[in-house]
């Protein structure tokens, strides 16, 4: 078993489409000589790789506990740091709770599996094909078909600030119609996804559900977790009444202070912390 990889990071966070700071406002320390972790930096395209697709493989192993696993639907990619025209995904039809760095395939942009052994899912391939080459900045885009984020996108309308963990992507979240309902397997399809997708950290497919994207595979996942969750708060909210929203002035604020790259890949760190405890085999 390899053991996961790790590094002292030295550089601060950017920030988030749509904010004025990346997620915490500073690392000043929290208690005297206490400062609060960063992402991980290394010294070789190697290491980094490994280090990509272990966290890719426990994300994997975290919505199956969440229970995002929806048949063989649902892919999560996280593109390679040398070959940046190819991306790590999960195989076609593998369960999520039993995926391992091992079972991993390496992807390019036309489709072909340029490493491992077996097959990948057209759907899949093509709206991160689109997605990653729309969008530069993009290290790791998620997508799943989860009960509350499909519910939600039936819909076909961006989340209100009804609560502080709603704000956190507040004007930084969209609304694609186009395809709606259709299992995209055509590149145009997933052209005009990624479109509507913009600049933003997440979308709602309509009658499909959510996608997020982020500048690494916590940060990615962490919002799609975020976002299924105040998908089945809203639910509910709207079950019972009128929910009451936060004022545009709060929501940008705490947006400022929990939207960021930063703040979305710290949140992911107790999950990360958790998985690596209990599923050791994820690393084989």
């Amino acid at each position: 078993m390899a053991a996961p990889t790790t590094s002292a990071p030295t550089s601060a966070p950017d920030t988030a489409p749509g904010s004025a700071a990346g997620g915490m406002p500073s690392f000043e320390p929290t208690q005297e000589g206490i400062a609060l972790p960063r992402p991980p930096e290394f010294a070789t395209v190697e290491e980094e790789r490994l280090h990509r697709k272990q966290q890719l493989a426990g994300a994997f192993r975290i919505f199956g506990r969440f229970g995002f696993g929806e048949g063989v639907a649902g892919h999560i990619t996280v593109r390679d740091p040398e070959h940046e025209d190819m991306f790590w995904v999960n195989p076609f039809g593998m369960s999520f709770r039993h995926i391992r760095v091992s079972d991993l395939i390496l992807v390019d942009h036309t489709g072909t599996v340029r490493y491992g052994d077996k097959p990948v899912n057209r759907a899949g391939f093509v709206i991160h094909s689109a997605v990653h080459e729309a969008r530069p900045d993009v290290v790791a885009a998620c997508h799943a078909h989860s009960v509350y984020g499909k519910a939600w996108s039936s819909l076909g309308r961006p989340l209100d600030p009804i609560t502080q963990d709603a704000c956190a992507l507040y004007e930084n979240h969209s609304v694609v119609t186009e395809g709606a309902g259709a299992v995209v397997v055509d590149e145009e399809a997933a052209r005009l996804l990624a479109e509507g997708l913009g600049d933003n950290a997440m979308c709602f497919h309509r009658n499909h559900g959510i996608f997020t994207v982020g500048h690494t595979v916590a940060e990615a996942a962490w919002w799609f977790i975020s976002t299924e969750r105040n998908c089945q708060a809203q639910l509910l909210a709207e079950a019972a009444g009128t929910p009451t929203l936060v004022d545009p002035a709060n929501a940008r604020f705490t947006r400022e202070q929990t939207g960021g790259h930063y703040a979305g890949w710290f949140a992911f760190q107790p999950l990360w912390d958790e998985v690596v405890r209990t599923d050791p085999d994820l690393f084989d």
